[in-house]
Parts: C-alpha cells; sequence; structure tokens
C-alpha cells in the first residue's frame, strides 16, 4: 500500500508521507502510556481509544474503522483486528484457565511441591521451590501461583530460619518464565496468533530460551537470598493458616472428609505434560509426515483446541470426579475461574485492533521502512520495544501485544521460517518482562505477600525480572543465528 495514497486527511494533509505516518505512530505510543501511566486509564480502553486515534491521524475514513450501518457487510477495521485474534487467543486462554483452577483447586500444586520437597531435602529446597514454580507455572496464572504456593514458601523458610527470598525467588522464577514464554498464557498465546506461528513451535523455543533463563535467575535468587536477610511474614502465615481452617469447617459443614488423599505426582505430570506432547507430536508430524491417515490424526489431536480439552477432561476425571467431586462443583470451578479472564482477552483483542489500524494506515509499513534502514537484526529491535513499553507502563500483556503490531510487518515478506518467528516472540516476550518496578502489579503483589520492603523488592525482585529478561533474550538471540 502507497504510504499516503489510500487515505486524506488526519496529520498526513500537514507532514507528507513517510514522516507523517512516523509522527503519528511516536504521537500514538506516547498517548498509549500517558493514558495508562498518569490517567490510569484501564489498558483496553487505552488501546482502543490510540487505536481510533492513530487510525484517523494517519488519514483512515470513519467507514474504514467501523463499517457503516447502512452495509452490515462493510469491511470494520476494529472488528476485524479484535476478532481475527481472539478468534485464536480465547478457546486456548479460557481452556487453560479451567485446567489450573482444577489443579489448584484440587490441592495438585500442594502434593507437587510437597513431593518434590521431600525428593530434594532440606538442603535444596530452594531448587524444589523453584522446579514447583516451572511445573505448576505451565497451566496456571503468575499471580494464582503465588496465591496458591505463598503458604508452602512460608512453611519452608519458617522450617530453616534462612531468609524467605531463598525459597520465594526461585519460585516466582519458575512462575514468571513460564507466563512470559509458554502457552497457553497469553502473551505468546496472542503474540503467536498475531505472527501465524504454530504453537509447537512456541513450546519448543520457549523451553530452549526459557530454561537457560531460568537457571540463571535461579542462581541470582540463590546469591542474594543468601546476602539479604527477610523473615517470614507472620501476618501473612496467620492468614493462610485461618484461610486453610475455614476450608476445612467449610467441608465438615457440608459432610465431607477434611482430609483428603494426596493427589499423585504422576497425575498432575500427565495433565500437565499431555497438552504439551499432543501439540509438539502435530507440530513435527507436518515436517516428517507425508500427508496420510496417521499424520491428520496426529494433527486433530495435536491442534491446541484439542490438546487442550482433552487436557481438561482428565483433569475433570482423575482430579474431580474420581476424587469424590460432584458435578455441580466442578462447574462452580470452572465458571469462577473464567471470571478474570475477560480483562486479558480484551486487552489482548484491543492489542490486535491495534495493530490492524497500523497495518491498514500505512503506519506499520512506515515503521518497517524505518526500522530496516537502522541496520538492526529484527529480534534485537523486538526486543527493544518490548522492553520500553514494559518499563514504561507495567503490563507484560500490553507490552508483547504492542509491539507485536509493530514487528509483525518487519518480518511479513521475510520468508522467516516458523522456529525464526518463534524466536521473534521469545525476543519479545524477553523484553516484556524486565525490569517489574512500582508500576507493575506484580511488584507489590511479591512486595506484600512475602513480605519484602519496597527496597527490598528492587534489589530482589525487579533485578531477578531482569536477569530472566536478559538472558532468555540472551539465548533467543544466538539461536536465531542457527535457524
Amino acid at each position: 500500500m502507497p504510504l499516503a495514497a489510500e487515505h486524506t486527511g488526519g496529520l498526513l494533509a500537514l507532514i507528507p508521507g513517510t514522516a507523517g505516518l512516523l509522527t503519528v505512530a511516536a504521537a500514538g505510543i506516547a498517548l498509549l502510556l500517558v493514558l495508562i501511566i498518569k490517567v490510569r486509564l484501564q489498558p483496553f480502553v487505552a488501546l482502543l481509544t490510540v487505536s481510533i486515534a492513530v487510525g484517523l491521524a494517519a488519514g483512515l475514513s470513519v467507514t474504514e474503522l467501523f463499517g457503516t450501518v447502512q452495509k452490515s457487510d462493510a469491511v470494520s477495521m476494529i472488528e476485524t483486528g479484535m476478532g481475527g485474534i481472539l478468534g485464536h487467543v480465547a478457546i486456548i486462554i479460557g481452556l487453560g484457565t479451567m485446567l489450573g483452577a482444577i489443579l489448584e483447586v484440587s490441592g495438585g500444586a500442594e502434593a507437587l511441591s510437597s513431593r518434590l520437597l521431600t525428593l530434594f531435602g532440606e538442603k535444596r529446597a530452594p531448587l524444589a521451590m523453584g522446579l514447583t514454580g516451572v511445573i505448576f507455572g505451565i497451566p496456571v496464572f503468575f499471580d494464582v501461583g503465588i496465591f496458591v504456593l505463598a503458604p508452602i514458601v512460608y512453611a519452608a523458610a519458617k522450617r530453616s530460619g534462612r531468609s524467605i527470598l531463598l525459597y520465594a525467588l526461585p519460585l516466582l522464577a519458575g512462575l514468571s518464565m513460564t507466563h512470559a514464554f509458554l502457552p497457553p498464557h497469553p502473551g505468546p498465546v496472542a503474540a503467536a496468533g498475531l505472527f501465524e506461528v504454530d504453537l509447537g513451535w512456541i513450546i519448543l523455543m520457549g523451553v530452549v530460551v526459557g530454561v537457560p533463563a531460568v537457571l540463571a535467575a535461579w542462581a541470582y535468587a540463590v546469591w542474594i537470598g543468601n546476602r539479604l536477610f527477610v523473615p517470614v511474614p507472620q501476618d501473612m502465615v496467620e492468614a493462610a493458616e485461618e484461610a486453610k481452617a475455614a476450608v476445612l469447617a467449610e467441608q465438615e459443614a457440608a459432610g465431607r472428609a477434611p482430609h483428603e488423599a494426596p493427589v499423585p505426582l504422576s497425575t498432575v505430570f500427565a495433565i500437565i505434560g499431555t497438552p504439551l506432547l499432543l501439540i509438539l507430536a502435530a507440530t513435527f508430524s507436518s515436517i516428517v509426515l507425508e500427508l496420510s491417515t496417521l499424520r491428520s490424526v496426529i494433527e486433530f489431536f495435536g491442534h491446541p483446541f484439542v490438546a487442550l480439552t482433552i487436557a481438561l477432561l482428565m483433569a475433570y476425571y482423575l482430579l474431580g470426579i474420581r476424587r469424590g467431586w460432584s458435578r455441580t462443583s466442578l462447574e462452580q470451578v470452572s465458571t469462577s475461574s473464567l471470571k478474570p479472564v475477560a480483562n486479558i482477552l480484551l486487552v489482548v483483542g484491543a492489542g490486535g485492533v491495534f495493530g490492524a489500524v497500523l497495518q491498514g494506515s500505512g503506519v506499520a509499513q512506515a515503521l518497517s521502512d524505518t526500522f530496516s534502514d537502522l541496520g538492526l537484526p529484527v529480534i534485537v529491535l523486538a526486543y527493544l520495544i518490548s522492553l520500553v513499553l514494559r518499563v514504561a507502563q507495567g503490563s507484560a500483556t500490553v507490552a508483547i501485544v504492542t509491539t507485536a503490531g509493530i514487528v509483525v510487518p518487519l518480518v511479513e515478506n521475510g520468508g522467516h521460517s516458523q522456529a525464526f518467528l518463534a524466536l521473534v516472540i521469545m525476543a519479545i516476550s524477553a523484553g516484556s518482562i524486565f525490569a517489574s518496578h512500582v508500576n507493575d502489579g506484580g511488584f507489590w503483589i511479591v512486595s506484600k505477600y512475602f513480605g519484602i520492603s519496597e527496597r527490598g523488592t528492587l534489589k530482589s525482585w525487579t533485578v531477578l525480572e531482569s536477569v530472566l529478561s536478559v538472558a532468555g533474550f540472551a539465548v533467543a538471540a544466538l539461536v536465531s543465528l542457527l535457524v
């Protein structure tokens, strides 16, 4: 599309061509940051507002943005952008959220961490907590993982008498790594949809990039944990004990046994591992196998929608029905788990709108041409853009979807492989977790849940996230030279 030929009016009437489009892009990103940081506007509303403003400033007509009332079949850029990304993301996030909720409520998380603590012993308890974070972080959101696993961290730190950082930070590193790099979490899933990359490649590259990154973060966790003593927050311990007592009392009042047998570790691994293996098998069957019935069957069961549905049904039976849950209880847990997802889906959808407006207005092409002239590799640009957006406004999801909308045109006609595009997504994801500080809700959750002062949180959690980010990007950049 010629940069200014398709549209008239807007800012381009004053500043022609590429210069005008770049000015629109810069002003749009600046407005987005002001609305989120200063005005404290909800990110969904901020993204939608900026998308409309950028489209109008770049010369898009009202009809192109919204369609028309008279012509129901008129192309609406906002509807196309919203529907295009949510059609791919919403089902995956919804299924993944329900799966995580069943694992959480059934006691799967506690069984996993307790078994690992027993297996590794007291001296290697920090490593056990780190592995718990990685494994349990795959199906659940970051903050949910903290809420569920924090009492186990309190107990381990209280028993040893050492700094709670030694146990909390490895757990947090595991939860953060899976949240940033692996499906079914919203960031990598949304980026995969925008880049049109198979989730199998995202899983593979997420493991390749995430494992070295989390090892580097664990090393820092041990270093700072031995140098900065933070006692166990007694008020949070008491609150956890009260909550547990309330749950037990409720179970007794309902006539249910208050102590169920622990969830077998093999069951937890089977439920979490099944969708990952099915999706990976489908991805590589398309490379290794010729078109055949076998390949069609593998690709069917390995489609993310099918694979996650199978895992959810396994959880319903193995963790629910077989352990005495009623169908009503399963329904209640599943339904309640979906309530917090609405905000995430709206933000991701608005990010899709932003990307569609950038594409349709010619702004994305102008950015692509300009970045190409800078001579920096696209994977470096992707990381830096995501990093700046993350530090400026705090939300990893907003950083990922906004950066993806900017970066997609840079790779659109480059003939890149799925593996390379997955690594670009890893770079974006790595940038989105850099330097969590006071404008990030996760910063305050970590600080308050583990009783760390603001200064101590900056020294521990903020640096931990930066180590995870830089190490993840370094690995993605190195691997990109080989694919």
